[in-house]
């Protein structure tokens, strides 16, 4: 288990990114969270297997599409284990 934890840039809000990305996790069976930024950018947290979790990684770098993804910033974390699902927050 892993904790991908990215951030989106480009043309990314207002294109149904989230929803690409809610659908896309709910798939892989992953668990966390997506949302829009005040600076343009969308987060997501995402925890699962390892292989899940670069399938939603290469899917982030393309996005919905409307979307123009200019950039991918990511990190790898030890998961916290306290999601039960995956959801769009605010």
């Amino acid at each position: 288990m892993k904790r991908l934890h990215a951030y989106i840039s480009g043309i990314v809000q207002g294109v149904g990114f989230r929803y690409f990305v809610l659908w896309r996790a709910r798939n892989y069976g992953l668990v966390g969270y997506v949302r829009n930024l005040p600076d343009g950018r969308v987060e997501v947290v995402a925890e699962g297997d390892e292989g899940s979790l670069k399938m939603l990684l290469e899917d982030l770098k393309k996005g919905p599409p409307a979307a123009y993804v200019e950039n991918v910033e990511y990190t790898w974390e030890p998961p916290s284990g306290s999601y039960l699902d995956f959801k769009i927050t605010y």
